[in-house]
């Protein structure tokens, strides 16, 4: 072998490693001389010197590329041992084995030069504290590094040139499948295809992936498996909001070939490790593209739309969607005072009020308000619905044939362009048809000529394809004309929900602002419409809950013309025939004729006639308490009578007044000096009976 003087003892007195690798599975199954050739190499070494115990092999790399050592385990372990000095050489194939990364390469010739470890390959020895072997090895790295990228830069051409034709076959998404001439077909599964057809149909009704999701609640939903014991069968599992994304932007179910949707990048996490990624890649900078090459689910129309309505949904963007909900102005309201959104705060059923998200962020202005959404909404409605009058319908008709004109002016530009380019694709073609094989100086020109305008006609396509899908379709103007006649009947029908007519309000206006309004009894609202236009409108704030409505003058009246000289129940009663009703609209009753009083101030007659006392007037006069008056009513011995509010009222004289101090004055218990203080006349134990003793055990 080349340079096998530079083996010497020292390097036999340690371990020979023999690495091994193989970049895929594939070339281990089937290069099987390759992996037969790397295992010969502990024979290499033996025959070099090396003692058969001190050869050890590591094979743990097998079917891993070399492009990186991040994920190769076994070259990590070559790496540590070389560093540890335990190594005397390190035997491979050929120098790509070790590795195809020239960073790689280098940190292990660099720990190899300070250890003196022997890289050694079919071509000979390397001694790294040599120069020339230090300089033809990083040569031969820099060559392997250039071979991946060249074998790469090969494959992706040839991927690229089926790919452009249609037939560089990919795994398919569920719902579709190979026939046996490799031809893309949907799958012949009644209940695949049913449950793909469903996604497309909810989401069609629903307008949101969540809608989907909840659609699908109890039901499965097919999933092709790919790799593994599983690969290509079909498992059922729950249908999550991944997956219906995953659906709805799959152009494969409109019926499109694309390559190059995805593209995988590397990065360097927090950890200094390189992590590869994978990407979306804009629908402008899909590599291939070709529309109806195959049967589809949905139409690319459609496909455009669906899309379009999921970027709509994106909130984190921006948009303000029609949600769940009766708020109908929800989304799209702000406050004038701050110009920050408003925001739904439902409080128990469809009951809500828009409020200010300053008031949450501690940022509210003087001027921020809040509103209930009925009172709002209901005049948002009337003047939507107003504006639709047959004068309004023929300017919104008229409108929509201009919009239909900018439509058409703005594609029409793009549209020359890819005449233009299409034409000069064309010309090149056939210049470069017409050249002589034989001169390749001037084929080569004229086909890189060729290339270059084709790049430039496939550029000009997508530039017309992304101007038409920037551009929202437009109804025709029968349809237009159907809505704007049946709107106010389908906008009061009960089958209309409340996202409904959330959607049809934002057809017509672009949002709504509660405008600071110094009467705080009113409320003023401005509307911007999609035309451009605005309009304000001032309406009355609702009562809050729990004031009642201010009872009706004629009634308010006479209750306080009588109401110093007639109890309440004579009121009620004088009320009900003339046939006054309070606020709310009921008939008056007792506690409506209290609340009457208390709320205008009208005093209640006296509750007590001329020679007539309260129980708490005798009581005072008395110097008792009101207690022991009650007891002489209960009992029978003071007369009174039920007055005004069920008082009781005492017939008072002087006679009545001297009747009951005598009373009092012969009570021992309300009158201490009344009681007895001699013995009484009758002992309490006869004379002559001594008294005895309760019996033991008697208590």
């Amino acid at each position: 072998m080349n340079g096998e003087h530079k083996i010497t003892s020292g390097h036999r007195a340690r371990t020979a490693l023999v690495y091994l690798r193989q970049s895929t599975l594939v070339q281990v199954r089937e290069h099987t001389e390759s992996t037969m050739r790397q295992y010969a190499l502990a024979d290499t070494a033996v025959a070099l010197g090396w003692a058969p115990g001190d050869v050890e092999v590591i094979d743990r790399d097998l079917g891993l590329s070399g492009t990186s050592a991040a994920h190769r385990q076994g070259f990590r372990d070559l790496m540590s041992r070389v560093c540890l000095g335990e190594v005397g050489a390190v035997l491979g194939l050929e120098i790509s084995r070790l590795a195809r990364s020239n960073a790689d390469l280098a940190r292990l010739a660099e720990m190899a030069r300070l250890t003196g470890t022997l890289l050694i390959d079919s071509d000979g020895v390397y001694d790294l504290s040599d120069f020339n072997d230090w300089l033809v090895l990083g040569l031969k790295s820099t060559m392997s590094q250039a071979e991946l990228h060249i074998m790469a830069g090969r494959l992706q051409a040839a991927k690229r040139a089926a790919a452009e034709r249609g037939e560089l076959r990919a795994p398919l998404p569920v719902g579709l499948v190979y026939d046996d001439d490799g031809m893309v077909v949907i799958d012949p599964d009644a209940e695949v295809r049913a449950a793909v057809a469903d996604v497309f149909a909810c989401f069609a009704a629903a307008g949101s992936a969540y809608g989907v999701v909840a659609a699908f609640a109890g039901r499965k939903f097919p999933q092709r498996a790919y790799g593994g014991a599983w690969a290509g069968q079909l498992r059922w599992g729950p249908l999550t909001h991944h997956r219906v994304l995953q659906v709805l932007k799959n152009p494969a179910y409109a019926g499109a070939y694309v390559h190059g949707r995805h593209v995988t990048r590397k990065r360097v996490d927090a950890d200094g490790n390189v992590r590869t990624v994978t990407a979306e890649v804009p629908r402008a900078q899909w590599k291939v593209l070709i529309k109806d090459h195959h049967p589809g689910y949905v139409t690319w129309d459609e496909y455009l739309a669906a899309e379009a309505r999921l970027s709509a949904n994106w909130t984190a963007s921006g948009a303000r969607p029609a949600r769940e909900g009766s708020a109908l102005c929800q989304g799209i309201i702000y406050c004038g005072s701050c110009g920050g959104p408003m925001a739904a705060n439902y409080q128990g059923g469809d009951r809500a009020c828009y409020e200010c998200h300053s008031r949450r962020d501690g940022k509210k202005a003087p001027g921020c308000r809040g509103i209930a959404t009925a009172a709002l909404d209901d005049a948002v409605a009337r003047v939507l619905l107003d504006a639709l009058t047959p004068e309004q319908v023929a300017l919104a008709l008229a409108a929509a044939d201009e919009v239909a004109g900018q439509h058409q002016r703005a594609s029409r530009a793009a549209e020359l362009a890819v005449e233009r380019a299409r034409y000069e694709a064309d010309r090149a073609e056939r210049a470069f048809g017409q050249v002589e094989p034989e001169n390749r100086l001037v084929a080569r020109t004229l086909e890189a000529r060729w290339e270059a305008r084709l790049a430039a006609l496939a550029e000009a396509e997508q530039a017309l394809e992304s101007a038409r899908a920037a551009l929202p379709p437009l109804p025709g103007r029968d349809s237009l004309a159907a809505i704007a006649a049946d709107l106010p009947t389908l906008w009061h029908a009960p089958t209309t929900t409340p996202r409904d007519r959330k959607r049809l309000l934002r057809t017509l206006i672009a949002d709504v602002t509660l405008m600071p309004e110094p009467d705080r009894a009113k409320a003023r609202i401005g509307i911007r419409w999609h035309a451009g236009t605005a309009d304000q409108l001032i309406i009355a704030r609702p009562r809050p809950s729990g004031i009642p409505a201010a009872t009706p003058s004629p009634a308010a009246e006479l209750i306080r013309r009588l109401g110093p000289s007639t109890g309440n129940d004579d009121l009620a009663a004088i009320l009900s025939q003339h046939g006054y009703r309070t606020g709310a609209g009921r008939p008056f009753d007792v506690k409506a004729v209290q609340w009457v009083r208390r709320v205008y101030g009208i005093p209640v007659p006296p509750a007590v006639a001329a020679g007539e006392i309260s129980v708490a007037d005798a009581a005072r006069q008395l110097g008792c308490s009101p207690g022991v008056v009650y007891y002489w009513i209960e009992t029978g011995q003071l007369e009174a009578r039920r007055g005004t509010g069920n008082r009781l009222c005492i017939p008072w004289t002087l006679a009545t007044e001297d009747e009951c101090r005598a009373r009092i004055a012969a009570s021992g218990h309300l009158n201490p000096a009344a009681r007895r203080t001699r013995p009484r006349k009758t002992p309490r134990w006869p004379a002559e009976q001594p008294r005895m003793s309760a019996p033991s055990g008697i208590i």
